[in-house]
């Protein structure tokens, strides 16, 4: 189901600069990016500042080390904010989905609210709400068709509270728990998995010494 009348296109320079368009891209953290415990604070901050002042609304996805972001706003504003983003060094493999002219913003409300996608971090209300996202976890957008990625928003799109690892009232599995005031959520999952890879090498020793 189409999120609006959407016209797609293949380069910007079929679009006048006051059109309204969405652009959806993906993009993976750098290893040193997910060691970063400021990292999503930092890009909620700077987003929230610049998309004010350039009537720029969308929203961020993140899950399994991957970025997903819907921008939406006039040609001019969006295309300018694209190469700012391209060449943020955080993050790497840059992939647009999706490039279209829109009639009408899908996310006017959500001023580029950040979603974790990782069933971990969720709220069991979370879960019953998100079921329709089953066939996109885990989250590996890269490679997604526009129709998939249509698809997707318009899901995430109808959420009564989105799948927010503070806003939903989030709380970690019980080894996770010990990890919340020290780490970030992606750090904190880092660390549990390599904690259990330990403990798996632990036990394979003992079962052959």
């Amino acid at each position: 189901m189409p999120l609006s009348h959407t016209d797609r296109i293949s380069t910007w320079d079929e679009i006048e600069d006051s059109t309204l368009v969405q652009l959806v891209y993906v993009s993976s953290l750098t290893i040193a990016s997910r060691l970063s415990a400021s990292i999503f604070d930092e890009v909620e901050s700077h987003a929230r500042d610049y998309n004010q002042q350039h009537g720029i609304t969308g929203t961020l996805c993140y899950g399994s080390g991957h970025f997903l972001q819907c921008i939406e706003g006039e040609k001019a504003h969006v295309y300018a904010l694209k190469q700012r983003i391209f060449a943020d060094s955080r993050h790497k493999d840059v992939e647009v989905l999706l490039l279209q002219t829109i009639e009408h913003r899908s996310f006017a409300d959500w001023r580029m609210r950040l979603l974790f996608l990782e069933r971990w971090l969720w709220s069991p209300a979370t879960k019953n709400q998100a079921t329709q996202l089953s066939p996109y976890l885990p989250f590996a957008p890269h490679g997604w068709s526009p129709d998939r990625t249509e698809q997707f928003l318009h899901i995430i799109k109808t959420f009564d509270s989105p799948p927010h690892v503070k806003a939903a009232g989030i709380t970690y599995n019980a080894l996770g728990n010990m990890f919340r005031h020290i780490a970030a959520p992606h750090q904190a999952f880092l660390i549990i998995q390599g904690f259990l890879s330990v403990l798996l090498v632990v036990a394979l020793i003992l079962l052959y010494l």
